[in-house]
């Protein structure tokens, strides 16, 4: 199991390098820093979500634990 899931990772690896070269591309030029600030936004975003998912089902198992 444990050496599928390592090949899966080393075979992915090349898509997700592939979408950070091109954000790479759009957040070094120098004209569009709107652009830049709504990738970075969009970074947060997407990285806020799932802890507070996390975080509310958490809470609610905490509760149901302690009542």
């Amino acid at each position: 199991m444990n050496y599928l899931l390592f090949v899966w990772l080393f075979l992915s690896s090349q898509y997700t390098q592939a979408q950070c070269a091109m954000c790479r591309a759009v957040l070094d030029s120098e004209e569009n820093i709107a652009i830049a600030e709504g990738v970075n936004n969009g970074i947060v975003y997407l990285m806020a979500i799932p802890y507070i998912l996390v975080g509310v089902l958490f809470y609610f198992v905490y509760k149901k634990m302690t009542s």
